[in-house]
């Protein structure tokens, strides 16, 4: 079973596909040195930074949302047998992410919404299953997929830009295939859900990127996506991640969404934070502080 938080009468669980060291923390933000780290190495390790060999560590992680008598996934990994030369631990993966959602309660039939916070391979990844070699369907067949449209423009090899080799593959086997299957939904702007969630547009990290908020009896939460990698950037907000397609609107979007955070109480549900994973923040100086990390139920 994953760990489960209930917020209003929205239940949030999480299923953890895999978390440990993935590369160098300073390459993963690269405008936070060392002596950033080591200023904030009390909030960093051990969940999230391993000191001793200067290692970022992060997770890949789903979060099941009940919300309205719906099953709703936020964000799907890497997917397995992908072909992605250029990123080493996201190639022909193999990994049993369908089967710890089966034991957190969600079989595939079940899903209801795919959200795509954007379209990065490790966030379409379980979008589709295969089905012999370079056939592709989509993994939850009863579900719609919600994908922001400025990112499957920008990824679309068809509109001519000059994508690497890893982003035409993901686009191939992750989302063209929801997308034929006619199970895609591409929105922009603003796509209430429910009446407990609306997904907002939130660019920078992606031209797409959005968030999910979480609106219910009183409580509130935001899902982030990739605009956070790193608890270094609560306290730097202006520090983007190495994975940030324009660096200006991250920051700013970051920045945004924060004080907004801050301001209303929300938990933030970043997509790659292990340890707790999730937390609310207050303002501090000259940035944030985390005011508190989430807590499970039993």
């Amino acid at each position: 079973m994953g760990d489960s938080i209930t917020l209003g009468e929205v239940e949030i669980i999480r299923v953890v596909e895999w978390q440990g060291t993935f590369g160098p923390a300073r390459r993963i933000v690269p405008e936070a040195g060392i002596e950033m780290w080591e200023a904030d190495e009390e909030l960093l390790a051990p969940d999230f930074w391993e000191r001793e060999s200067d290692q970022w560590i992060g997770a890949l992680q789903t979060w099941v949302l009940r919300s309205g008598g719906r099953t709703v996934l936020v964000d799907t990994n890497v997917g397995n047998g992908r072909e992605r030369p250029s990123m080493p631990m996201f190639h022909h993966r193999n990994t049993d992410f369908l089967g710890q959602l089966t034991a957190a309660g969600v079989r595939p039939e079940d899903v209801d919404i795919v959200v795509n916070t954007h379209l990065h391979a490790d966030h379409v990844g379980w979008n589709t299953v295969g089905q012999g070699p370079g056939t592709w369907v989509p993994a939850f067949p009863n579900a719609t997929y919600l994908m922001p449209a400025a990112d499957h423009a920008h990824f679309d090899p068809a509109n001519g830009r000059d994508l690497r080799t890893d982003d035409v593959a993901l686009f191939e086997d992750s989302v063209a295939p929801v997308v034929a299957a006619g199970q895609a939904v591409l929105w922009e702007g603003e796509h209430r859900i429910d009446e407990n969630l609306v997904l907002e547009s939130a660019p920078g990290h992606t031209p797409g990127s959005s968030v999910l908020r979480l609106r219910s009896g009183g409580e509130r939460a935001v899902f982030v996506g990739d605009l956070l990698h790193s608890p270094v950037q609560i306290a730097h907000p202006a520090h983007n991640s190495c994975f940030c397609e324009d660096e200006t609107g991250a920051a700013a979007t970051r920045l945004r969404v924060l004080a907004r955070a801050a301001d209303e109480h929300e938990l933030i549900v970043p997509a790659h934070f292990g340890g707790p994973g999730a937390f609310e923040v207050r303002r501090g100086a000259g940035g944030f502080a985390v005011r508190k990390w989430a807590s499970y139920d039993a």
